[in-house]
């Protein structure tokens, strides 16, 4: 057992940091308020390779794993800019992608994604929750392909993906009515697949969106998989989607303690800096440690994951973890900097509301100690 990173891993992380650096949080804010995406950060990434280092060499990749696209998302987001997408395209997509596609939907979609291109995923409902057996989109056959109708929410970046990944009812059980699920690669422009976007307090470049399908016809070549096993399917990619949530929650952490104590050593008050009294280094310090303790558990998830072990537990718990650090680091820092911690220049409450998100999405910390109770407790099922 060894905890240092390997010297690839820290090359790695400093060529984000060359590039990322080149945008900063100033560029991240922008964009977000004034209807940007992010794109030229976006494609920075992608046209050094940073998207496809979990990509299979043979269709563009590195050929490396979740560790090193957590490690590409948690640098970004330590400079100032959390990219919400890095948990979906990449992570969720493209791994689901290399596991369960056939040999033409790998050529057809895995080069582009390792380039930066991007896929959404839809798997959230208005009426399901987080009982995603209750799912009420459905894929009836229709000849050679499949008829989705029905509605899904909170959509990351639909208007920027080319494609959209989508859980349907295909079935249920006849006992329970539990739903047999398949996933779809849906393309974005399809006929009757319609979208509007949900206004939410986030500084993000990246937008949310309802999802309507109204007899959206798909091809049966675009069922990734096998149909009926989709949820099971989705599950492979559901945990790279929390570690990446994890990193980013991490990198949030660990952006908003290296200004914080900055601050505190450069602001001086009664003719001291700020930071020598423990009333200020202490919240902040009590925060590094959580933030250290949660990337902890984000690397074993992560090495576990790319070991082909079950990270499920581990994947889960960096979730949690990583969620309630960034946010309580985020809250010291704002509280370090008194009313400057509100101003938008100081670049720290423009992150508060993705880091508060975090702790409900992708998965909230509820569903999260639920499965810790169930599984790693194995106390009786409260649901």
């Amino acid at each position: 057992m060894d905890f240092a990173e390997s010297d690839e891993l820290r090359m790695l992380r400093a060529g984000v940091r060359r590039v990322v650096g080149q945008f900063g949080h100033a560029y991240y804010v922008e964009q977000s308020k004034t209807g940007g995406r992010g794109v030229e950060l976006w494609e920075a990434l992608g046209e050094q390779g940073f998207w496809g280092v979990n990509i299979p060499e043979q269709y563009g990749g590195a050929g490396l794993g979740i560790v090193e696209l957590m490690a590409v998302s948690e640098e970004a987001a330590a400079l100032g800019c959390p990219l919400l997408l890095a948990l979906v395209s990449p992570a969720i997509c493209a791994t689901l992608l290399a596991k369960y596609g056939s040999d033409e939907q790998k050529q057809q979609y895995l080069p582009g994604l390792a380039r930066g291109e991007k896929m959404a995923f839809a798997i959230t409902e208005p009426n399901a929750g987080s009982n995603s057996h209750n799912l009420e989109t459905t894929a009836k056959k229709d000849g050679t392909g499949y008829r989705l109708n029905g509605t899904k929410y909170y959509i990351s970046g639909f208007d920027e993906a080319a494609q959209v990944l989508v859980v349907a009812r295909t079935g249920a059980e006849d006992a329970s009515g539990k739903g047999h699920l398949s996933l779809f690669i849906v393309d974005s422009d399809a006929a009757g697949l319609t979208s509007s976007v949900i206004d939410v307090e986030v500084c993000a470049p990246e937008k949310q969106y309802t999802l309507y399908f109204e007899d959206v016809r798909v091809d049966e070549r675009r069922l990734l998989g096998i149909e009926g096993q989709g949820l099971q399917q989705a599950f492979a990619g559901l945990q790279p989607e929390r570690i990446l949530a994890a990193s980013i929650s991490n990198g949030i952490g660990l952006y908003a303690i290296e200004k914080a104590a900055r601050y505190a050593i450069e602001r001086s008050v009664w003719g001291v800096p700020i930071g020598s009294h423990q009333g200020v280094a202490h919240p902040l310090a009590e925060a590094k440690v959580a933030v250290e303790l949660s990337r902890l558990m984000t690397m074993k998830a992560a090495c576990e994951y790319d070991a082909g072990r079950d990270a499920a537990e581990s994947a889960n718990m960096a979730k949690l973890a990583a969620a309630d650090a960034g946010l309580r680091a985020l809250d010291a820092a704002i509280q370090i900097h008194g009313g400057n911690g509100l101003a938008t220049e100081y670049g720290l409450s423009t992150l508060w509301g993705l880091a508060r998100l975090l702790k409900i999405a992708p998965i909230s910390r509820e569903m999260v100690l639920n499965y810790v109770a169930r599984h790693s407790l194995r106390l009786p099922r409260s649901y």
